[in-house]
């Protein structure tokens, strides 16, 4: 068996992550809001402590939440990470760009 590639790890850290945060409230498909509010928290932290506004964890959820459920199943939670590396990467662009 050959070794996984760095990017079979990172599906498979996103599914852990995934797994960790929402098997807690008893269900391991759907992230409650206090599953994403620790995730969030943990995870996220560095962007947690730099909003200004105390709901805008409420705000996201709903936002993520596409069948309005109140939960997020896992495509919601790719959308959440897939929505923050395409900013980190735009913020990546912009400062290469400001070096030439």
């Amino acid at each position: 068996m050959s070794k996984p590639t760095e990017t079979e790890k990172c599906i498979e850290s996103l599914i852990t992550v995934f797994q960790k945060y929402s098997g807690k409230d008893g269900n391991n498909c759907q992230l409650f809001k206090t599953e994403f509010i620790s995730f969030m928290n943990t995870k996220l932290a560095a962007f947690t402590k730099n909003q200004k506004d105390p709901g805008v964890l409420d705000c996201m959820m709903k936002k993520l939440d596409l069948n309005s459920d109140g939960q997020l199943d896992f495509q919601e939670f790719l959308n959440l990470v897939g929505g923050l590396a395409i900013a980190c990467h735009d913020c990546f662009l912009l400062a290469s760009q400001k070096r030439f």
